[in-house]
């Protein structure tokens, strides 16, 4: 399994970005997926996870009520609808596919990784 995300780059705070995370290598229908974010000097925490089949979402208190997660298992692609974003927001973030149900919520749970993507929110 590989996955491929995209979509990142330099935004102004109160802008919008979608992110994209495409799987490849084997049928994603199975895998949970989650957005990572790593910033500067931090750890990397959860933003989001969507399972599988059944539409179980989890966002970060962080980004509840601005960022959406949805898939489209016919494509193999997760995305991450990231509005209001503010500095705060400012990180690379990871997409994961995780074989665990519901949707994890924690970086142990995920077994494949995709590269990281940058998102710069600044004025």
């Amino acid at each position: 399994v590989q996955l491929q995300a995209s979509g990142g780059g330099l935004v102004q705070p109160g802008g919008s970005l979608r992110l994209s995370c495409v799987g490849t290598g084997y049928n994603l229908d199975n895998y949970a997926f989650g957005w990572f974010r790593q910033a500067p000097g931090k750890e990397r925490e959860i933003v989001s996870s969507i399972s599988s089949h059944d539409g179980i979402t989890y966002y970060s208190d962080s980004v509840q009520g601005r960022f959406t997660i949805s898939r489209d298992n016919t494509r193999n692609m997760v995305y991450l609808q990231m509005n209001s974003l503010s500095p705060e927001d400012t990180a690379v973030y990871y997409c994961a596919a995780s074989l665990w149900t519901g949707a994890p919520r924690s970086a142990e749970e995920y077994h494949y990784w995709g590269q990281g993507t940058l998102v710069t929110v600044s004025s």
